[in-house]
């Protein structure tokens, strides 16, 4: 496995940046983290959906701009996967461990990129940034809506809201949870985010009733059952030197774009399928999971992936929030940054926001919201679609 040596991250919120000053602010902050300078990169994972202007900003040569913008020649891989583009840039950033760094400087064509004692890569920087909101609200759903099946169910009206309550129309029959289970998760993730100084909603409580009595987005899901759109950027940098966070154990798994053509559409098969690969290859079970960021672009996206991720039994997911177990106080808190619904969800950065906060967590640098005791072993849960594509990482504090 590989090791994380240096993290960065924006605020998430409405600020008209564009889409690569997110990704530079956060790959700056990840530099000064891990005690580095841009020219010891030696390879570069990027992933975004770029900006939803789609005229002004829309650039098909990202790669090129990135080499221009931190005055890099290293190699530049584009990983697109929507609201799992993080987590599967990370996840091909980890599988570089084999590249060998150019040889260009002995033809005399510049210098080497730096190239740790260990054999295989030197440091990867894996990017995201996004400007999502920037146009109406059409052209922004439009956008969004390019991560589903466009022909059969967008036509019937299925967008991510409608898909994602007929599932939980199905689970709630299915398994007997309610609509309070969903309005405690919220105001779970609601109350984390508060003390979370680069989260949207920071210093900005919302009330369990306010949650409750929200307006119905596509029933029977409320407003705050719904993740936020926003912009922003994250950045992890890896390495096979030795740091203080281990990366022990990575999944990713894919299913079908027609999310009614499944074996189970109460949960998402890809979630199980990438969870048992990262648990066989830390070689530990989901009850030494001491923290986890958990994809929650719904709130019933949570509470059935706390099965799915195997901290519950299925259909028994309910059990794990009405007890306060996942509460930042709780034995497992999950979500503790405030998660995608009140820190906010800028599609493609996602996934490394995700690492952030664990990475921080296993720091103890999380001020308010820290974990206690100090965690030792974090998840990190990332979904794209509804379940099309999902990634889970497992990353250790080295003692």
């Amino acid at each position: 496995m590989m090791y994380i040596k240096g993290v960065g991250m924006t605020k998430f919120d409405y600020s008209q940046k564009a889409w690569w000053q997110f990704a530079y602010e956060a790959t700056l902050e990840a530099l000064e983290d891990a005690g580095m300078k841009i020219s010891d990169i030696s390879a570069i994972v990027l992933t975004t959906i770029s900006s939803c202007d789609g005229v002004s900003e829309h650039q098909t040569h990202k790669i090129s701009l990135l080499s221009d913008l931190f005055k890099i020649n290293c190699p530049i891989i584009e990983t697109p996967s929507v609201c799992a583009g993080g987590g599967v840039a990370f996840w091909t950033a980890l599988h570089l461990n084999e590249f060998k760094p150019s040889t260009r400087a002995k033809l005399g064509a510049g210098p080497v990129p730096h190239r740790n004692k260990v054999s295989g890569a030197g440091n990867i920087l894996v990017v995201a940034g996004e400007k999502l909101v920037d146009n109406k609200s059409e052209m922004t759903t439009h956008w969004i809506m390019s991560a589903a099946e466009r022909v059969i169910e967008q036509t019937e009206g299925m967008l991510f809201p409608v898909q994602n309550a007929l599932v939980w129309q199905q689970y709630m029959e299915k398994y007997g949870a309610t609509m309070d289970d969903l309005s405690l998760i919220s105001f779970k993730n609601h109350q984390n985010a508060t003390l979370n100084p680069k989260a949207y909603y920071y210093k900005r409580p919302i009330s369990l009733e306010e949650i409750k009595n929200s307006p119905v987005i596509a029933s029977p899901f409320r407003l705050f059952d719904c993740s936020l759109s926003v912009n922003g950027g994250a950045a992890v940098i890896l390495s096979k030197e030795k740091t203080d966070i281990e990366v022990i154990g990575s999944g990713f798994a894919t299913d079908y774009l027609l999310t009614f053509g499944r074996e189970d559409s109460t949960h998402f098969k890809a979630t199980k399928l990438a969870k048992i690969e990262a648990f066989l290859q830390a070689g530990i079970k989901p009850e030494d999971i001491e923290v986890a960021e958990v994809h929650d672009a719904f709130t019933s996206v949570e509470l059935f992936s706390y099965e799915d991720l195997g901290f519950a039994e299925i259909g028994k997911g309910a059990e794990l929030i009405r007890s306060g177990r996942v509460n930042l106080d709780g034995s497992l808190p999950i979500n503790t940054s405030g998660g995608l619904k009140a820190k906010g969800h800028p599609i493609s950065v996602t996934g490394l926001a995700q690492i952030y906060e664990i990475v921080n967590q296993l720091r103890g640098k999380c001020g308010e919201r820290q974990v206690k005791p100090l965690p030792k072993i974090g998840l990190v849960h990332n979904i794209g679609g509804t379940g099309g594509s999902v990634t889970v990482h497992i990353l250790r504090k080295v003692v």
